[in-house]
């Protein structure tokens, strides 16, 4: 955690961008460019679709992160909307991760995994690699808590391994999480709560020179109250915070769940970014796709630098 609070720090930025692309998040005219050059290297027709939405993932990904390097710190790349493509969805993953650190970015799998005993194990490789290889280049991954403490262990075990980090959902954004997570225990605490302090304690034995350990949390903007109570609660631990932006979270909202310094957070946006070209009034269908690149550049750089900047001020 150390490597991201750094890179915060060097960009005096405490914002992540989530690199979550979808048909409808990348303009059509770049997916309809790369037609004729998949046709021609597939060797069965019924691949295309995926192959030709997978590379125009790609082109929209670099472009993303080019417009954003040295602005931001860190992107999230969420591997659902690339293991829906099948085979060329998961190389367009791997590719994309490797391109953003190469620009010097954090990346951070958005994966959630979650399950136990030799299973976490093969899914913690995420962070380690494999005999040396690492095909997925990521600094830190998600993780579902649900399973408890075995679920865990093995991440966090690969997180030393690899001088990586894990972030364990705690309060998340998504507006039925209160079915689960707000359940009353028989101590009088809620679920989540009793989360935090396990997150707290599978943290304990690794934290970095910053104060925080490698065991982050996953707290949502739409959470601002309780973000700030976990605040308190968790003061060795760093935290994720989706839900800023598209899913009503503002800077005023998420100011709590940083500490007195400023630190302790780093921030999620992902379609207020990357689907900034959307609302932007000079975009035309009958634009070229360089054309409809060069826009997706300027506007996501545009709208991260708001981003930076509104929650410079509230911090």
């Amino acid at each position: 955690m150390d490597r991201l609070i750094d890179a915060i720090e060097a960009t005096q930025n405490p914002s992540v961008v989530g690199l979550d692309p979808t048909e409808a998040l990348v303009p059509p005219q770049v997916v309809a460019g790369l037609a004729d050059e998949v046709r021609d290297s597939v060797e069965d027709p019924a691949e295309a679709p995926a192959v030709q939405l997978a590379s125009a993932f790609y082109e929209f990904n670099r472009t993303i992160i080019d417009a954003v390097a040295g602005i931001v710190p860190a992107v999230k790349p969420q591997i659902a909307m690339y293991e829906a493509l099948g085979p060329a969805g998961v190389d367009v993953y791997t590719m994309t991760c490797d391109y953003a650190a190469s620009r010097g970015l954090y990346v951070l799998a958005d994966a959630k995994r979650g399950d136990i005993g030799s299973t976490a194990a093969a899914y913690a490789h995420m962070l380690t690699g494999v005999n040396g290889f690492d095909p997925w280049k990521v600094d830190a991954v998600t993780v579902n808590p649900y399973l408890g403490t075995d679920g865990i262990t093995p991440f966090v075990d690969a997180a030393k391994e690899s001088d990586k980090d894990l972030f364990v959902l705690v309060r998340t954004s998504n507006p039925s999480s209160s079915e689960l997570q707000m359940l009353d225990l028989a101590d009088g605490s809620k679920v989540y709560e009793r989360v935090a302090d396990l997150v707290e304690g599978w943290g304990a034995d690794t934290i970095g020179e910053h104060g925080y350990s490698r065991v982050g949390a996953v707290v949502g903007a739409t959470h601002p109250e309780e973000g700030k109570a976990l605040r308190a609660r968790m003061p060795h631990t760093f935290f994720l915070v989706p839900g800023y932006g598209a899913q009503g979270g503002t800077a005023a909202d998420v100011r709590g769940m940083f500490d007195e310094s400023g630190s302790g957070a780093i921030v999620n946006s992902s379609r207020g970014i990357i689907g900034a070209w959307k609302k932007d009034e000079r975009y035309s269908p009958s634009m070229s796709a360089d054309d409809a690149l060069a826009l997706v550049d300027e506007t996501a750089r545009a709208a991260a630098i708001r981003m930076r900047d509104d929650l410079r001020a509230v911090l």
